[in-house]
């Protein structure tokens, strides 16, 4: 059979490590497609080149962009795509304008969508990946689930035929790579950083970066933290535009070959900016740090089976697996108050169990149900 592979942003670069090895061991012919979402070294090429990844066999270059002008734009690219390579399957990752584009574009050429990742629901339709996940299941044929919680969420919306219990292709990912950050990556090194003696924080989703007041009160409950213990800052571009807009510009520093300069002023000296890292750099970090500050759905999870404390800058999350363990504390960023109490209290957590659902495999049991399907005429 033969198979064609949307990705674009990080998140689905790790989940597609490890399908796609699944897949070329199988003897799966897998032509990879980048819409060029994240098009940049740090926010790309590095977790090809890190994750083993084959070159992508088709850039679609789309870039940035308004949200239905980036959708369009992927849509038209991803047919003109799938009309060359005549697929037997389509298969998608995660929640992203990539994921949907994919999917609509599969579905009306009558080509199978697979969705790696269904099932997932925050209930907040305001949030576009909401959207992106809703649409995207309802118009896919297999649908790889990483919970229980997400095979329900698909019952109640009366989605049944296609839906299988995988576990979690992340988790797969990060089993295959948490050995060789430790082993290869220096980047406590060369931060300067010491185990569990630094808070690590990630914001990009839109919910917080394009809500000025939101980002004040992230911005100004970092800095209290900053003032006992570094805070490591890795700025996603969208979120460093944000923090310009409101006043807050950010020395971007790499951290190779060295890191120099810390933040301006009125930012303490303690709160590191650095650019967007490799999956191995984060995975070191993401593991040493004493508690992880995010709104990111990935870094939550890898939080949980690493056995960091996280506490989760949104309203709600869609693994609320994290949060009914105990491992991930919701807080909504309105107060400054509420995050560095939240943060202060998940670091008294001591010996912080790592979680892990499943066995991993979950790569494997795509392809397993994949090969069970026979070839679309």
């Amino acid at each position: 059979m033969k198979f064609v592979t949307i990705v674009g942003a990080r998140p689905q670069f790790i989940k597609l490590a490890p399908v796609s090895r699944a897949l070329r061991e199988a003897g799966f012919l897998d032509r990879i497609v980048h819409t060029g979402q994240h098009y940049d070294h740090e926010m790309s090429e590095i977790f090809f080149d890190e994750l083993g990844i084959p070159p992508p066999d088709y850039n679609l270059g789309v870039g940035s962009g308004l949200h239905g002008a980036q959708t369009g734009a992927m849509l038209k690219k991803i047919e003109e795509t799938l009309l060359a390579e005549k697929p037997d399957w389509f298969i998608v990752y995660g929640d992203t304008n990539s994921t949907l584009s994919g999917a609509l574009a599969g579905a009306k050429l009558h080509i199978r969508v697979a969705h790696v990742e269904a099932g997932l629901r925050s209930f907040n339709r305001e949030m576009p990946e909401e959207i992106n996940r809703v649409l995207t299941d309802h118009i896919s044929s297999l649908l790889f689930c990483p919970t229980e919680t997400a095979v329900k969420n698909l019952a109640n919306e009366g989605i049944t035929n296609g839906v299988h219990l995988v576990g979690d292709v992340m988790l797969d990912g990060l089993l295959d790579t948490k050995e060789r950050a430790r082993d290869r990556s220096t980047i406590l090194g060369q931060l300067g950083l010491a185990e569990k003696q630094y808070w690590l924080v990630t914001v990009h989703r839109a919910e917080n970066t394009d809500n000025p007041q939101r980002l004040r009160v992230i911005m100004a409950a970092v800095s209290q933290l900053a003032e006992t213990q570094p805070v490591i800052f890795p700025v996603h571009p969208r979120t460093r535009n944000a923090l310009e807009t409101i006043g807050l510009p950010v020395n971007l520093t790499t951290v190779r070959p060295q890191v120099s300069g810390l933040s301006p002023h009125p930012l303490p000296p303690n709160l590191h900016f650095v650019n967007p890292l490799g999956y191995l750099d984060m995975v070191r970090l993401s593991a040493s740090a004493r508690v992880i500050l995010t709104d990111s759905g990935g870094l939550q999870k890898e939080a949980f089976w690493l056995g960091t404390p996280c506490v989760t800058l949104r309203n709600e999350t869609e693994w609320v697996e994290t949060v009914l363990s105990g491992a991930n504390r919701l807080c909504v960023p309105e107060s400054v108050e509420a995050i560095v109490q939240q943060a202060r209290a998940a670091a008294r957590v001591r010996g912080q169990k790592a979680f892990v659902h499943r066995d991993g495999g979950a790569s494997s049991r795509c392809v397993q149900l994949l090969s069970q399907c026979r070839s679309q005429s």
